[in-house]
């Protein structure tokens, strides 16, 4: 082999090894990574985004993800409190606050995650009845996240929030409660329905009164305007006889009547009491009166001429 052969099989290693040292040596950590880099397997430093250089063949660079990761664990039965076994699932969104105590705190913290909330999920359930898990899951979030800090905190993780999927009761359980549910509400529907006709019957009632009301101040002012019309009615008959009277008073006070006249007109008022079909007739006192009005009349009547004597001066 001549030596420029050998030169270039020798150049060519060299690159090979300046390739393979400046691979080792530049590395790159992408954005939401944080890089801890080891010599010699001991913690040295933390490298933030962007090129880090390490040393070749010496240090170590490992990148740590820093987003908020969700963790969906699988579907597990637990027991309530009321001694019902429920099938549960949980969502952890949980995230890497500090990369060292994450790489060195736990073997592996995704599964050491996946394994508190298991703990911590069947806690939670344990100590609430069904009724509670059912109705309370946001206390129960907030109960099982401040359980697993207490423990993920020495980890380096934080545990943002937990979010209860899925709660499924068996089918007992689930056609029970449907049960109550309809009961519930058709409590609620009798309920509602006698208060709606209480409401009605209050309702008539308050409208009969005010019909009463109105019908009786109507039936007042009727009276009211009746006695009004009689009381005109009177006056007015009052009114009329006394002017009727006064007429003839004065008419008779004008014409100046003799007790002939008055005679005659006395007896004519007897006649009209003798006609009537009264069986008892009442006689004035004042008998003198028409026994001389009688006797009046008699002597006019006497001088009036017979029928006799008045024929010879007719011929």
């Amino acid at each position: 082999m001549d030596p420029g052969t050998i030169l270039l099989f020798f150049l060519i290693i060299v690159v090979i090894l300046v390739l393979l040292v400046l691979a080792s040596t530049v590395r790159i950590v992408q954005q939401g990574y944080t890089g801890v880099v080891t010599s010699f397997g001991k913690y040295k430093h933390d490298v933030p985004p962007g090129i880090a250089f390490i040393m070749p063949f010496v240090d170590r660079l490992v990148l740590v993800d820093m987003r908020e990761t969700p963790r969906t664990g699988d579907r597990q039965e637990v027991i309530t409190r009321d001694n019902v076994a429920v099938a549960v699932n949980a969502t952890i969104f949980s995230q890497v606050v500090d990369a060292r105590a994450a790489l060195f705190s736990v073997s592996n913290y995704a599964i050491a995650i996946d394994q508190q909330a298991r703990t911590t999920l069947r806690n939670a359930f344990g100590n609430v009845s069904l009724n509670d898990a059912l109705s309370k899951r946001e206390e129960i979030n907030a109960g099982m996240q401040m359980q697993m800090e207490t423990v993920t905190d020495k980890w380096g993780i934080r545990i943002n929030r937990i979010e209860i999927v899925d709660i499924t009761p068996p089918a007992q359980i689930l056609q029970a409660m449907a049960l109550q549910k309809q009961a519930d509400q058709e409590k609620v529907a009798r309920i509602l329905q006698s208060e709606g006709q209480q409401t009605s019957a209050i309702n008539i009632a308050e409208g009969q009164k005010q019909a009463l009301i109105k019908t009786a101040e109507g039936d007042q002012q009727a009276a009211v305007l009746r006695a009004e019309g009689n009381r005109q009615a009177v006056i007015l008959e009052a009114q009329g006889r006394a002017q009727a009277i006064q007429t003839v008073y004065g008419s008779i006070k004008a014409a100046a009547p003799d007790p002939t006249l008055v005679a005659i007109l006395q007896l004519d008022t007897l006649s009209k009491f003798a006609d009537s079909d009264n069986t008892k007739i009442v006689i004035p006192a004042e008998s003198s009166a028409l026994l001389g009005a009688a006797q009046a009349l008699r002597s006019v009547l006497g001088d009036v001429p017979t029928i006799d004597t008045a024929a010879p001066s007719q011929t």
